[in-house]
């Protein structure tokens, strides 16, 4: 009955507005394109799923209880994310549970419209709960002055670092990943089939120290302190699978595409896939404050 009411209600809300509907409307303008390149859902395991356009990409677990989705991605990604969702198998109202990495347009930008859909809790750090309610991060974002606003979520739970989530057959934990944006959040639980056995799993929040603007790391010593603990907690991570919004992060595209060719052993297990990201993103943070002091001269 529930669901039933919220699909209604969705009705309702598009025949009021002509057809423009304010939680899936573009937000990405000329851009979408890039945003939207295509890409095929990928089943890495029984029960687990990497979903979504090529730039932009989402987890999906069946808990056995209902569906977890990590990200949302993008409001005019959502037909993918359907799409891709019923070619695993599964609908976008079996989602149950929403766990967000980060509050930035392309992770969170279609929460609200698959909170409409399904009635799914979502689960974000404090800092990142408070940015989602608004619709897009406060002047402690780094990349504050590029970023695009998009339908608040109004119902988050906070979650803290080091808490396990118990979501129908899986326990999944919250992981601090504070740089990217104060509020960054990674999770990691472990997936085990018949088939494929045990592996640790890790969906690992952006590291990149992008700024936008004035705003200088530099300026902000205890976020480099938060992004290098991030990086060193992920150096020490044992995981034996990575994953990421921007699968180039992680180097989830480069062994999503030696699994479809056929690769073997199954290139999607990496153990030393959460060092090689973490080293990568160390060397980053080094250089984008060398660049920073270098122009303060």
């Amino acid at each position: 009955m529930r669901r039933a009411a919220l699909v209604l209600a969705a009705g309702l809300l598009i025949g009021a507005t002509g057809g423009d509907d304010p939680l899936t409307r573009p937000i990405t303008g000329a851009d979408a394109a890039r945003w939207l390149e295509p890409d095929a859902p990928l089943p890495v395991f029984a029960g687990l799923g990497y979903v979504g356009p090529k730039r932009v990409k989402q987890a999906v677990i069946d808990t056995g209880k209902g569906l977890v989705l990590i990200d949302a991605g993008l409001p005019e990604g959502l037909p993918v994310l359907r799409a891709h969702l019923a070619e695993l198998g599964y609908r976008i109202d079996q989602v149950k549970w929403l766990l967000v990495t980060e509050p930035h347009y392309d992770h969170a930008g279609a929460i609200a419209a698959v909170v409409r859909e399904s009635g799914a809790q979502v689960y974000a750090s404090a800092s990142a709960a408070a940015a989602l309610r608004n619709g897009i991060s406060g002047d402690e974002d780094p990349q504050r002055a590029s970023l695009i606003a998009y339908a608040p979520v109004r119902t988050v739970r906070v979650v803290k670092d080091g808490q396990r989530l118990h979501l129908g057959k899986v326990t999944i934990t919250a992981r601090a990943m504070p740089g990217h944006t104060p509020g960054s959040m990674g999770w990691s639980w472990q997936t085990c089939t018949p088939a494929d056995g045990c592996a640790k799993v890790f969906f690992a929040a952006s590291l990149n120290s992008l700024t936008a603007g004035t705003y200088r790391y530099r300026d902000h010593p205890q976020l480099v302190a938060g992004l290098r603990r991030s990086i060193a907690m992920l150096r020490d991570e044992p995981c034996d699978v990575l994953l990421s919004n921007h699968a180039e992060h992680s180097g989830a595209d480069l062994r999503a595409a030696a699994r479809r060719a056929g690769t073997t052993p199954d290139p999607m297990r990496a153990p030393g896939a959460c060092k090689a990201m973490a080293d990568k993103y160390a060397a980053l943070l080094d250089a984008q404050l060398s660049r920073e002091d270098a122009a303060s001269k």
